[in-house]
């Protein structure tokens, strides 16, 4: 193990990074049977997870250097999973989203990352607005890539939430025209901008979405307003005798769907559906993938569920009944990579 780190650590400073990729796939063979150390007897779980966090974070740059964002993603994801309080994994993973163009999950990313940061308490203030500076850019670029719908940030304080959603509601009409066939605010959780792009740190505000199509936007609503995310009319679209209507669904729909619950997720920390709810999310685009025969994407998706998932009690509140739910949930996703059926909370979400 330490000679395979040893010669991949001289290749990427060598700015070999194939060899160094190569070089760091065999370390992590070793590091996912345990051996952390050159005595296997002495590597301790936290050990080997440390280290398999390390070494995937160095594929996650050589696979960035040599033009193959998708690998890096996935790596990235894995890296998270094995240490998800590292704010530099999700920075990375935002910079694989970036590069593939996914500019509201590299949003959400850089979200994570200058949360992490600063809850470990970061005191480079330089790193705080650099982080909070690239989250800006990404947001921006997530609205000017998506032309299906436009949205809106209301400043909240305590004011009655209801009277303030019609405000957001009006105010958006008179803005954004050309998206008024469906308008709705989340309801669920306070959105946060990056403190560089506003004069009042610390803001909260609301979001509101509106759509050219109305179909698609009471869909998106249904999807992120419920406590465990449905995509209405999945088991009709998705049976087996219909797949050239699924696919036609997926492509005029779906993707449109997932984008928007996508950007809704770049400004919002804390989930009051629960720690869940995100991941849940991405349990239905994978389930969705599959259904396509997409298993390269499905597990993709999966991979990022479980990164959520491990991130989740960093990012808010964890209740017993909480943590069992993760705890579910990690094990489903776990057997669908697998191969196997998700048998524990991902089959009793998918009956409601």
């Amino acid at each position: 193990l330490q000679a395979a780190l040893r010669e991949g650590s001289a290749r990427y400073r060598q700015r070999d990074f194939a060899a160094a990729a190569a070089k760091f796939n065999a370390a992590l063979q070793l590091c996912s049977k345990g051996f952390a150390t050159e005595d296997p007897l002495k590597s301790s779980p936290d050990d080997a997870s440390r280290l398999s966090s390390w070494i995937e974070s160095m594929l996650v740059i050589c696979y960035l250097k040599l033009g193959q964002p998708g690998l890096a993603l996935h790596h990235s994801h894995r890296s998270i999973i094995q240490n998800p309080s590292n704010f530099c994994n999700h920075l990375r993973q935002a910079v694989s989203f970036r590069c593939l163009h996914r500019y509201s999950e590299a949003a959400r990313s850089t979200m994570v990352a200058h949360y992490l940061y600063v809850l470990a308490e970061g005191a480079e203030l330089e790193t705080s607005d650099l982080l909070q500076l690239y989250w800006q850019d990404m947001i921006q670029e997530a609205l000017s890539g998506d032309v299906s719908f436009s949205a809106l940030y209301t400043p909240f304080e305590k004011e009655n939430k209801a009277d303030k959603i019609k405000e957001a509601h009006k105010a958006f009409a008179e803005r954004h025209p050309d998206y008024v066939q469906h308008v709705f605010t989340d309801p669920h959780g306070i959105h946060l901008l990056p403190e560089k792009a506003e004069s009042h740190p610390g803001q909260q505000y609301l979001l509101t979405l509106g759509f050219r199509n109305r179909d698609i936007g009471k869909t998106v609503e249904k999807f992120v307003t419920r406590k465990f995310p449905v995509l209405p009319g999945q088991k009709i679209a998705f049976s087996p005798s219909m797949e050239q209507q699924a696919e036609i669904f997926w492509q005029n729909t779906g993707k449109r769907i997932m984008a928007a619950t996508a950007f809704i997720g770049s400004t919002k920390i804390k989930d009051e559906r629960g720690p869940c709810a995100r991941a849940i999310e991405y349990f239905h685009h994978a389930s969705l993938l599959s259904r396509l025969w997409k298993r390269e994407e499905q597990a993709q998706v999966m991979t990022q569920a479980m990164a959520e998932l491990a991130t989740a009690p960093y990012l808010q509140r964890v209740s017993q009944e909480d943590k069992k739910m993760l705890q579910s949930l990690m094990a489903d996703a776990v057997d669908i990579l697998a191969g196997r059926t998700g048998e524990r909370a991902w089959a009793e979400i998918q009956k409601v």
